[in-house]
């Protein structure tokens, strides 16, 4: 009877490890992220990919993915989509250089101007998916095209080009780049301070999604919206938050971009919608809402970085990435789909 009373405690511990694993969305991220680096660290290892400059390129490039990714997920997580971020990229960084190197206004100033712009037009999307009941998809797919052609269109007209630098000779520029552009050494190897933002909204994402009620509330929403709004959750003025969430991160990647180049392009930000939407999914967020992880986020942003760099640090053709990413979305929704299922069957 003893012996009977050890196996079934075994069995309860085992289930219960089980299903502690399986509840974490960022489980299948964070072995995807250690099979990748260590493939690409076997065939590239030669080439410089497992040293400390190689690391700072790859996690350069993960960073600015990562900052969007981190919104991305919370509104993802929330049951909706913001496809407009892309072109909010390279709308606020057009705007910024405009205010500053056009219209002489101090660097600063000209980033809280396009701050305010990002949230407005964050919010103005959260206004219209909460009050016409349309798709988020829908509704930001539009902001996207048309934001893109608003950017290009007065861009051309006040300046009459699609490009523009200058900004290191606008006031304030050194001290701004000090914030968003400068790098720390490390061995002498410099990594960007990119990182560092990127590590820091990671944290703070993380701890308001699953330490704070409105954590509690975003997850609610993203499960049973319905449910959500009788228990008392403010839901069209989380999700509104949320679309402003997306619209603030698009804005710190501009001026990442925009402070590192001395410049901005209207094109800048293409497609970004659509990486960080993979970033996400690969660190576990469903599509369907209610389910997933900022670190998982990250560690999708992560993925994303190595394989681009890693291919390139291969001697593989470029060209290529492409279809390792869409490989890599595909394989995520399955390995998301198994893991939901196999932790439904164990709470049976």
């Amino acid at each position: 009877m003893v012996s009977n009373q050890h196996g079934e405690d075994e069995r309860l511990r085992t289930i219960g490890l089980v299903r502690s694993l399986l509840s974490r969305p960022a489980l299948g991220a964070a072995g995807g992220a250690i099979v990748i680096w260590t493939i690409f660290a076997i065939v590239a290892s030669d080439r410089g990919f497992v040293s400390l400059q190689g690391t700072a390129t790859y996690l350069e490039v993960a960073a600015e993915l990562g900052i969007l990714a981190i919104a991305v997920a919370l509104l993802m997580i929330g049951g909706e989509f913001d496809l407009s971020i892309g072109s909010m990229i390279g709308l606020t960084g057009m705007a910024m250089t405009i205010l500053s190197v056009n219209l002489g206004l101090s660097i600063p100033i000209a980033m809280v101007l396009s701050l305010a712009i990002a949230l407005g037009l964050g919010f103005l999307n959260g206004y219209m998916v909460v009050r016409t009941g349309l798709p988020s998809f829908i509704v930001t797919l539009g902001s996207l095209f048309i934001l893109r052609g608003l950017t290009i269109g007065t861009t051309r007209l006040l300046t009459g080009r699609t490009q523009l630098g200058g900004l290191d000779e606008a006031s304030g520029y050194g001290v701004m780049s000090a914030i968003f552009a400068s790098d720390i050494s490390i061995s002498g190897v410099e990594f960007p301070i990119s990182i560092l933002w990127w590590v820091a909204i990671t944290a703070f994402g993380t701890f308001v999604l699953l330490k704070s009620r409105v954590g509690n509330w975003i997850f609610s929403i993203g499960g049973d919206v319905n449910s959500a709004r009788m228990m008392g959750v403010p839901v069209r003025r989380v999700k509104i938050a949320l679309f402003m969430t997306t619209a603030a991160a698009a804005w710190l990647v501009a001026m990442i971009q925009a402070i590192s180049f001395t410049g901005a392009d209207v094109l800048r930000g293409e497609q970004r919608e659509f990486y960080a939407i993979i970033a996400a999914v690969i660190g576990g967020t469903l599509l369907t809402g209610g389910y997933g992880s900022l670190i998982g986020a990250a560690l999708g942003a992560l993925i994303f970085g190595m394989v681009r760099q890693g291919i390139v640090f291969a001697g593989v053709d470029a060209d290529w990435f492409q279809v390792a990413l869409g490989s890599m979305l595909v394989m995520a929704v399955l390995v998301n789909s198994v893991i939901r299922r196999k932790a439904a069957e164990t709470k049976r």
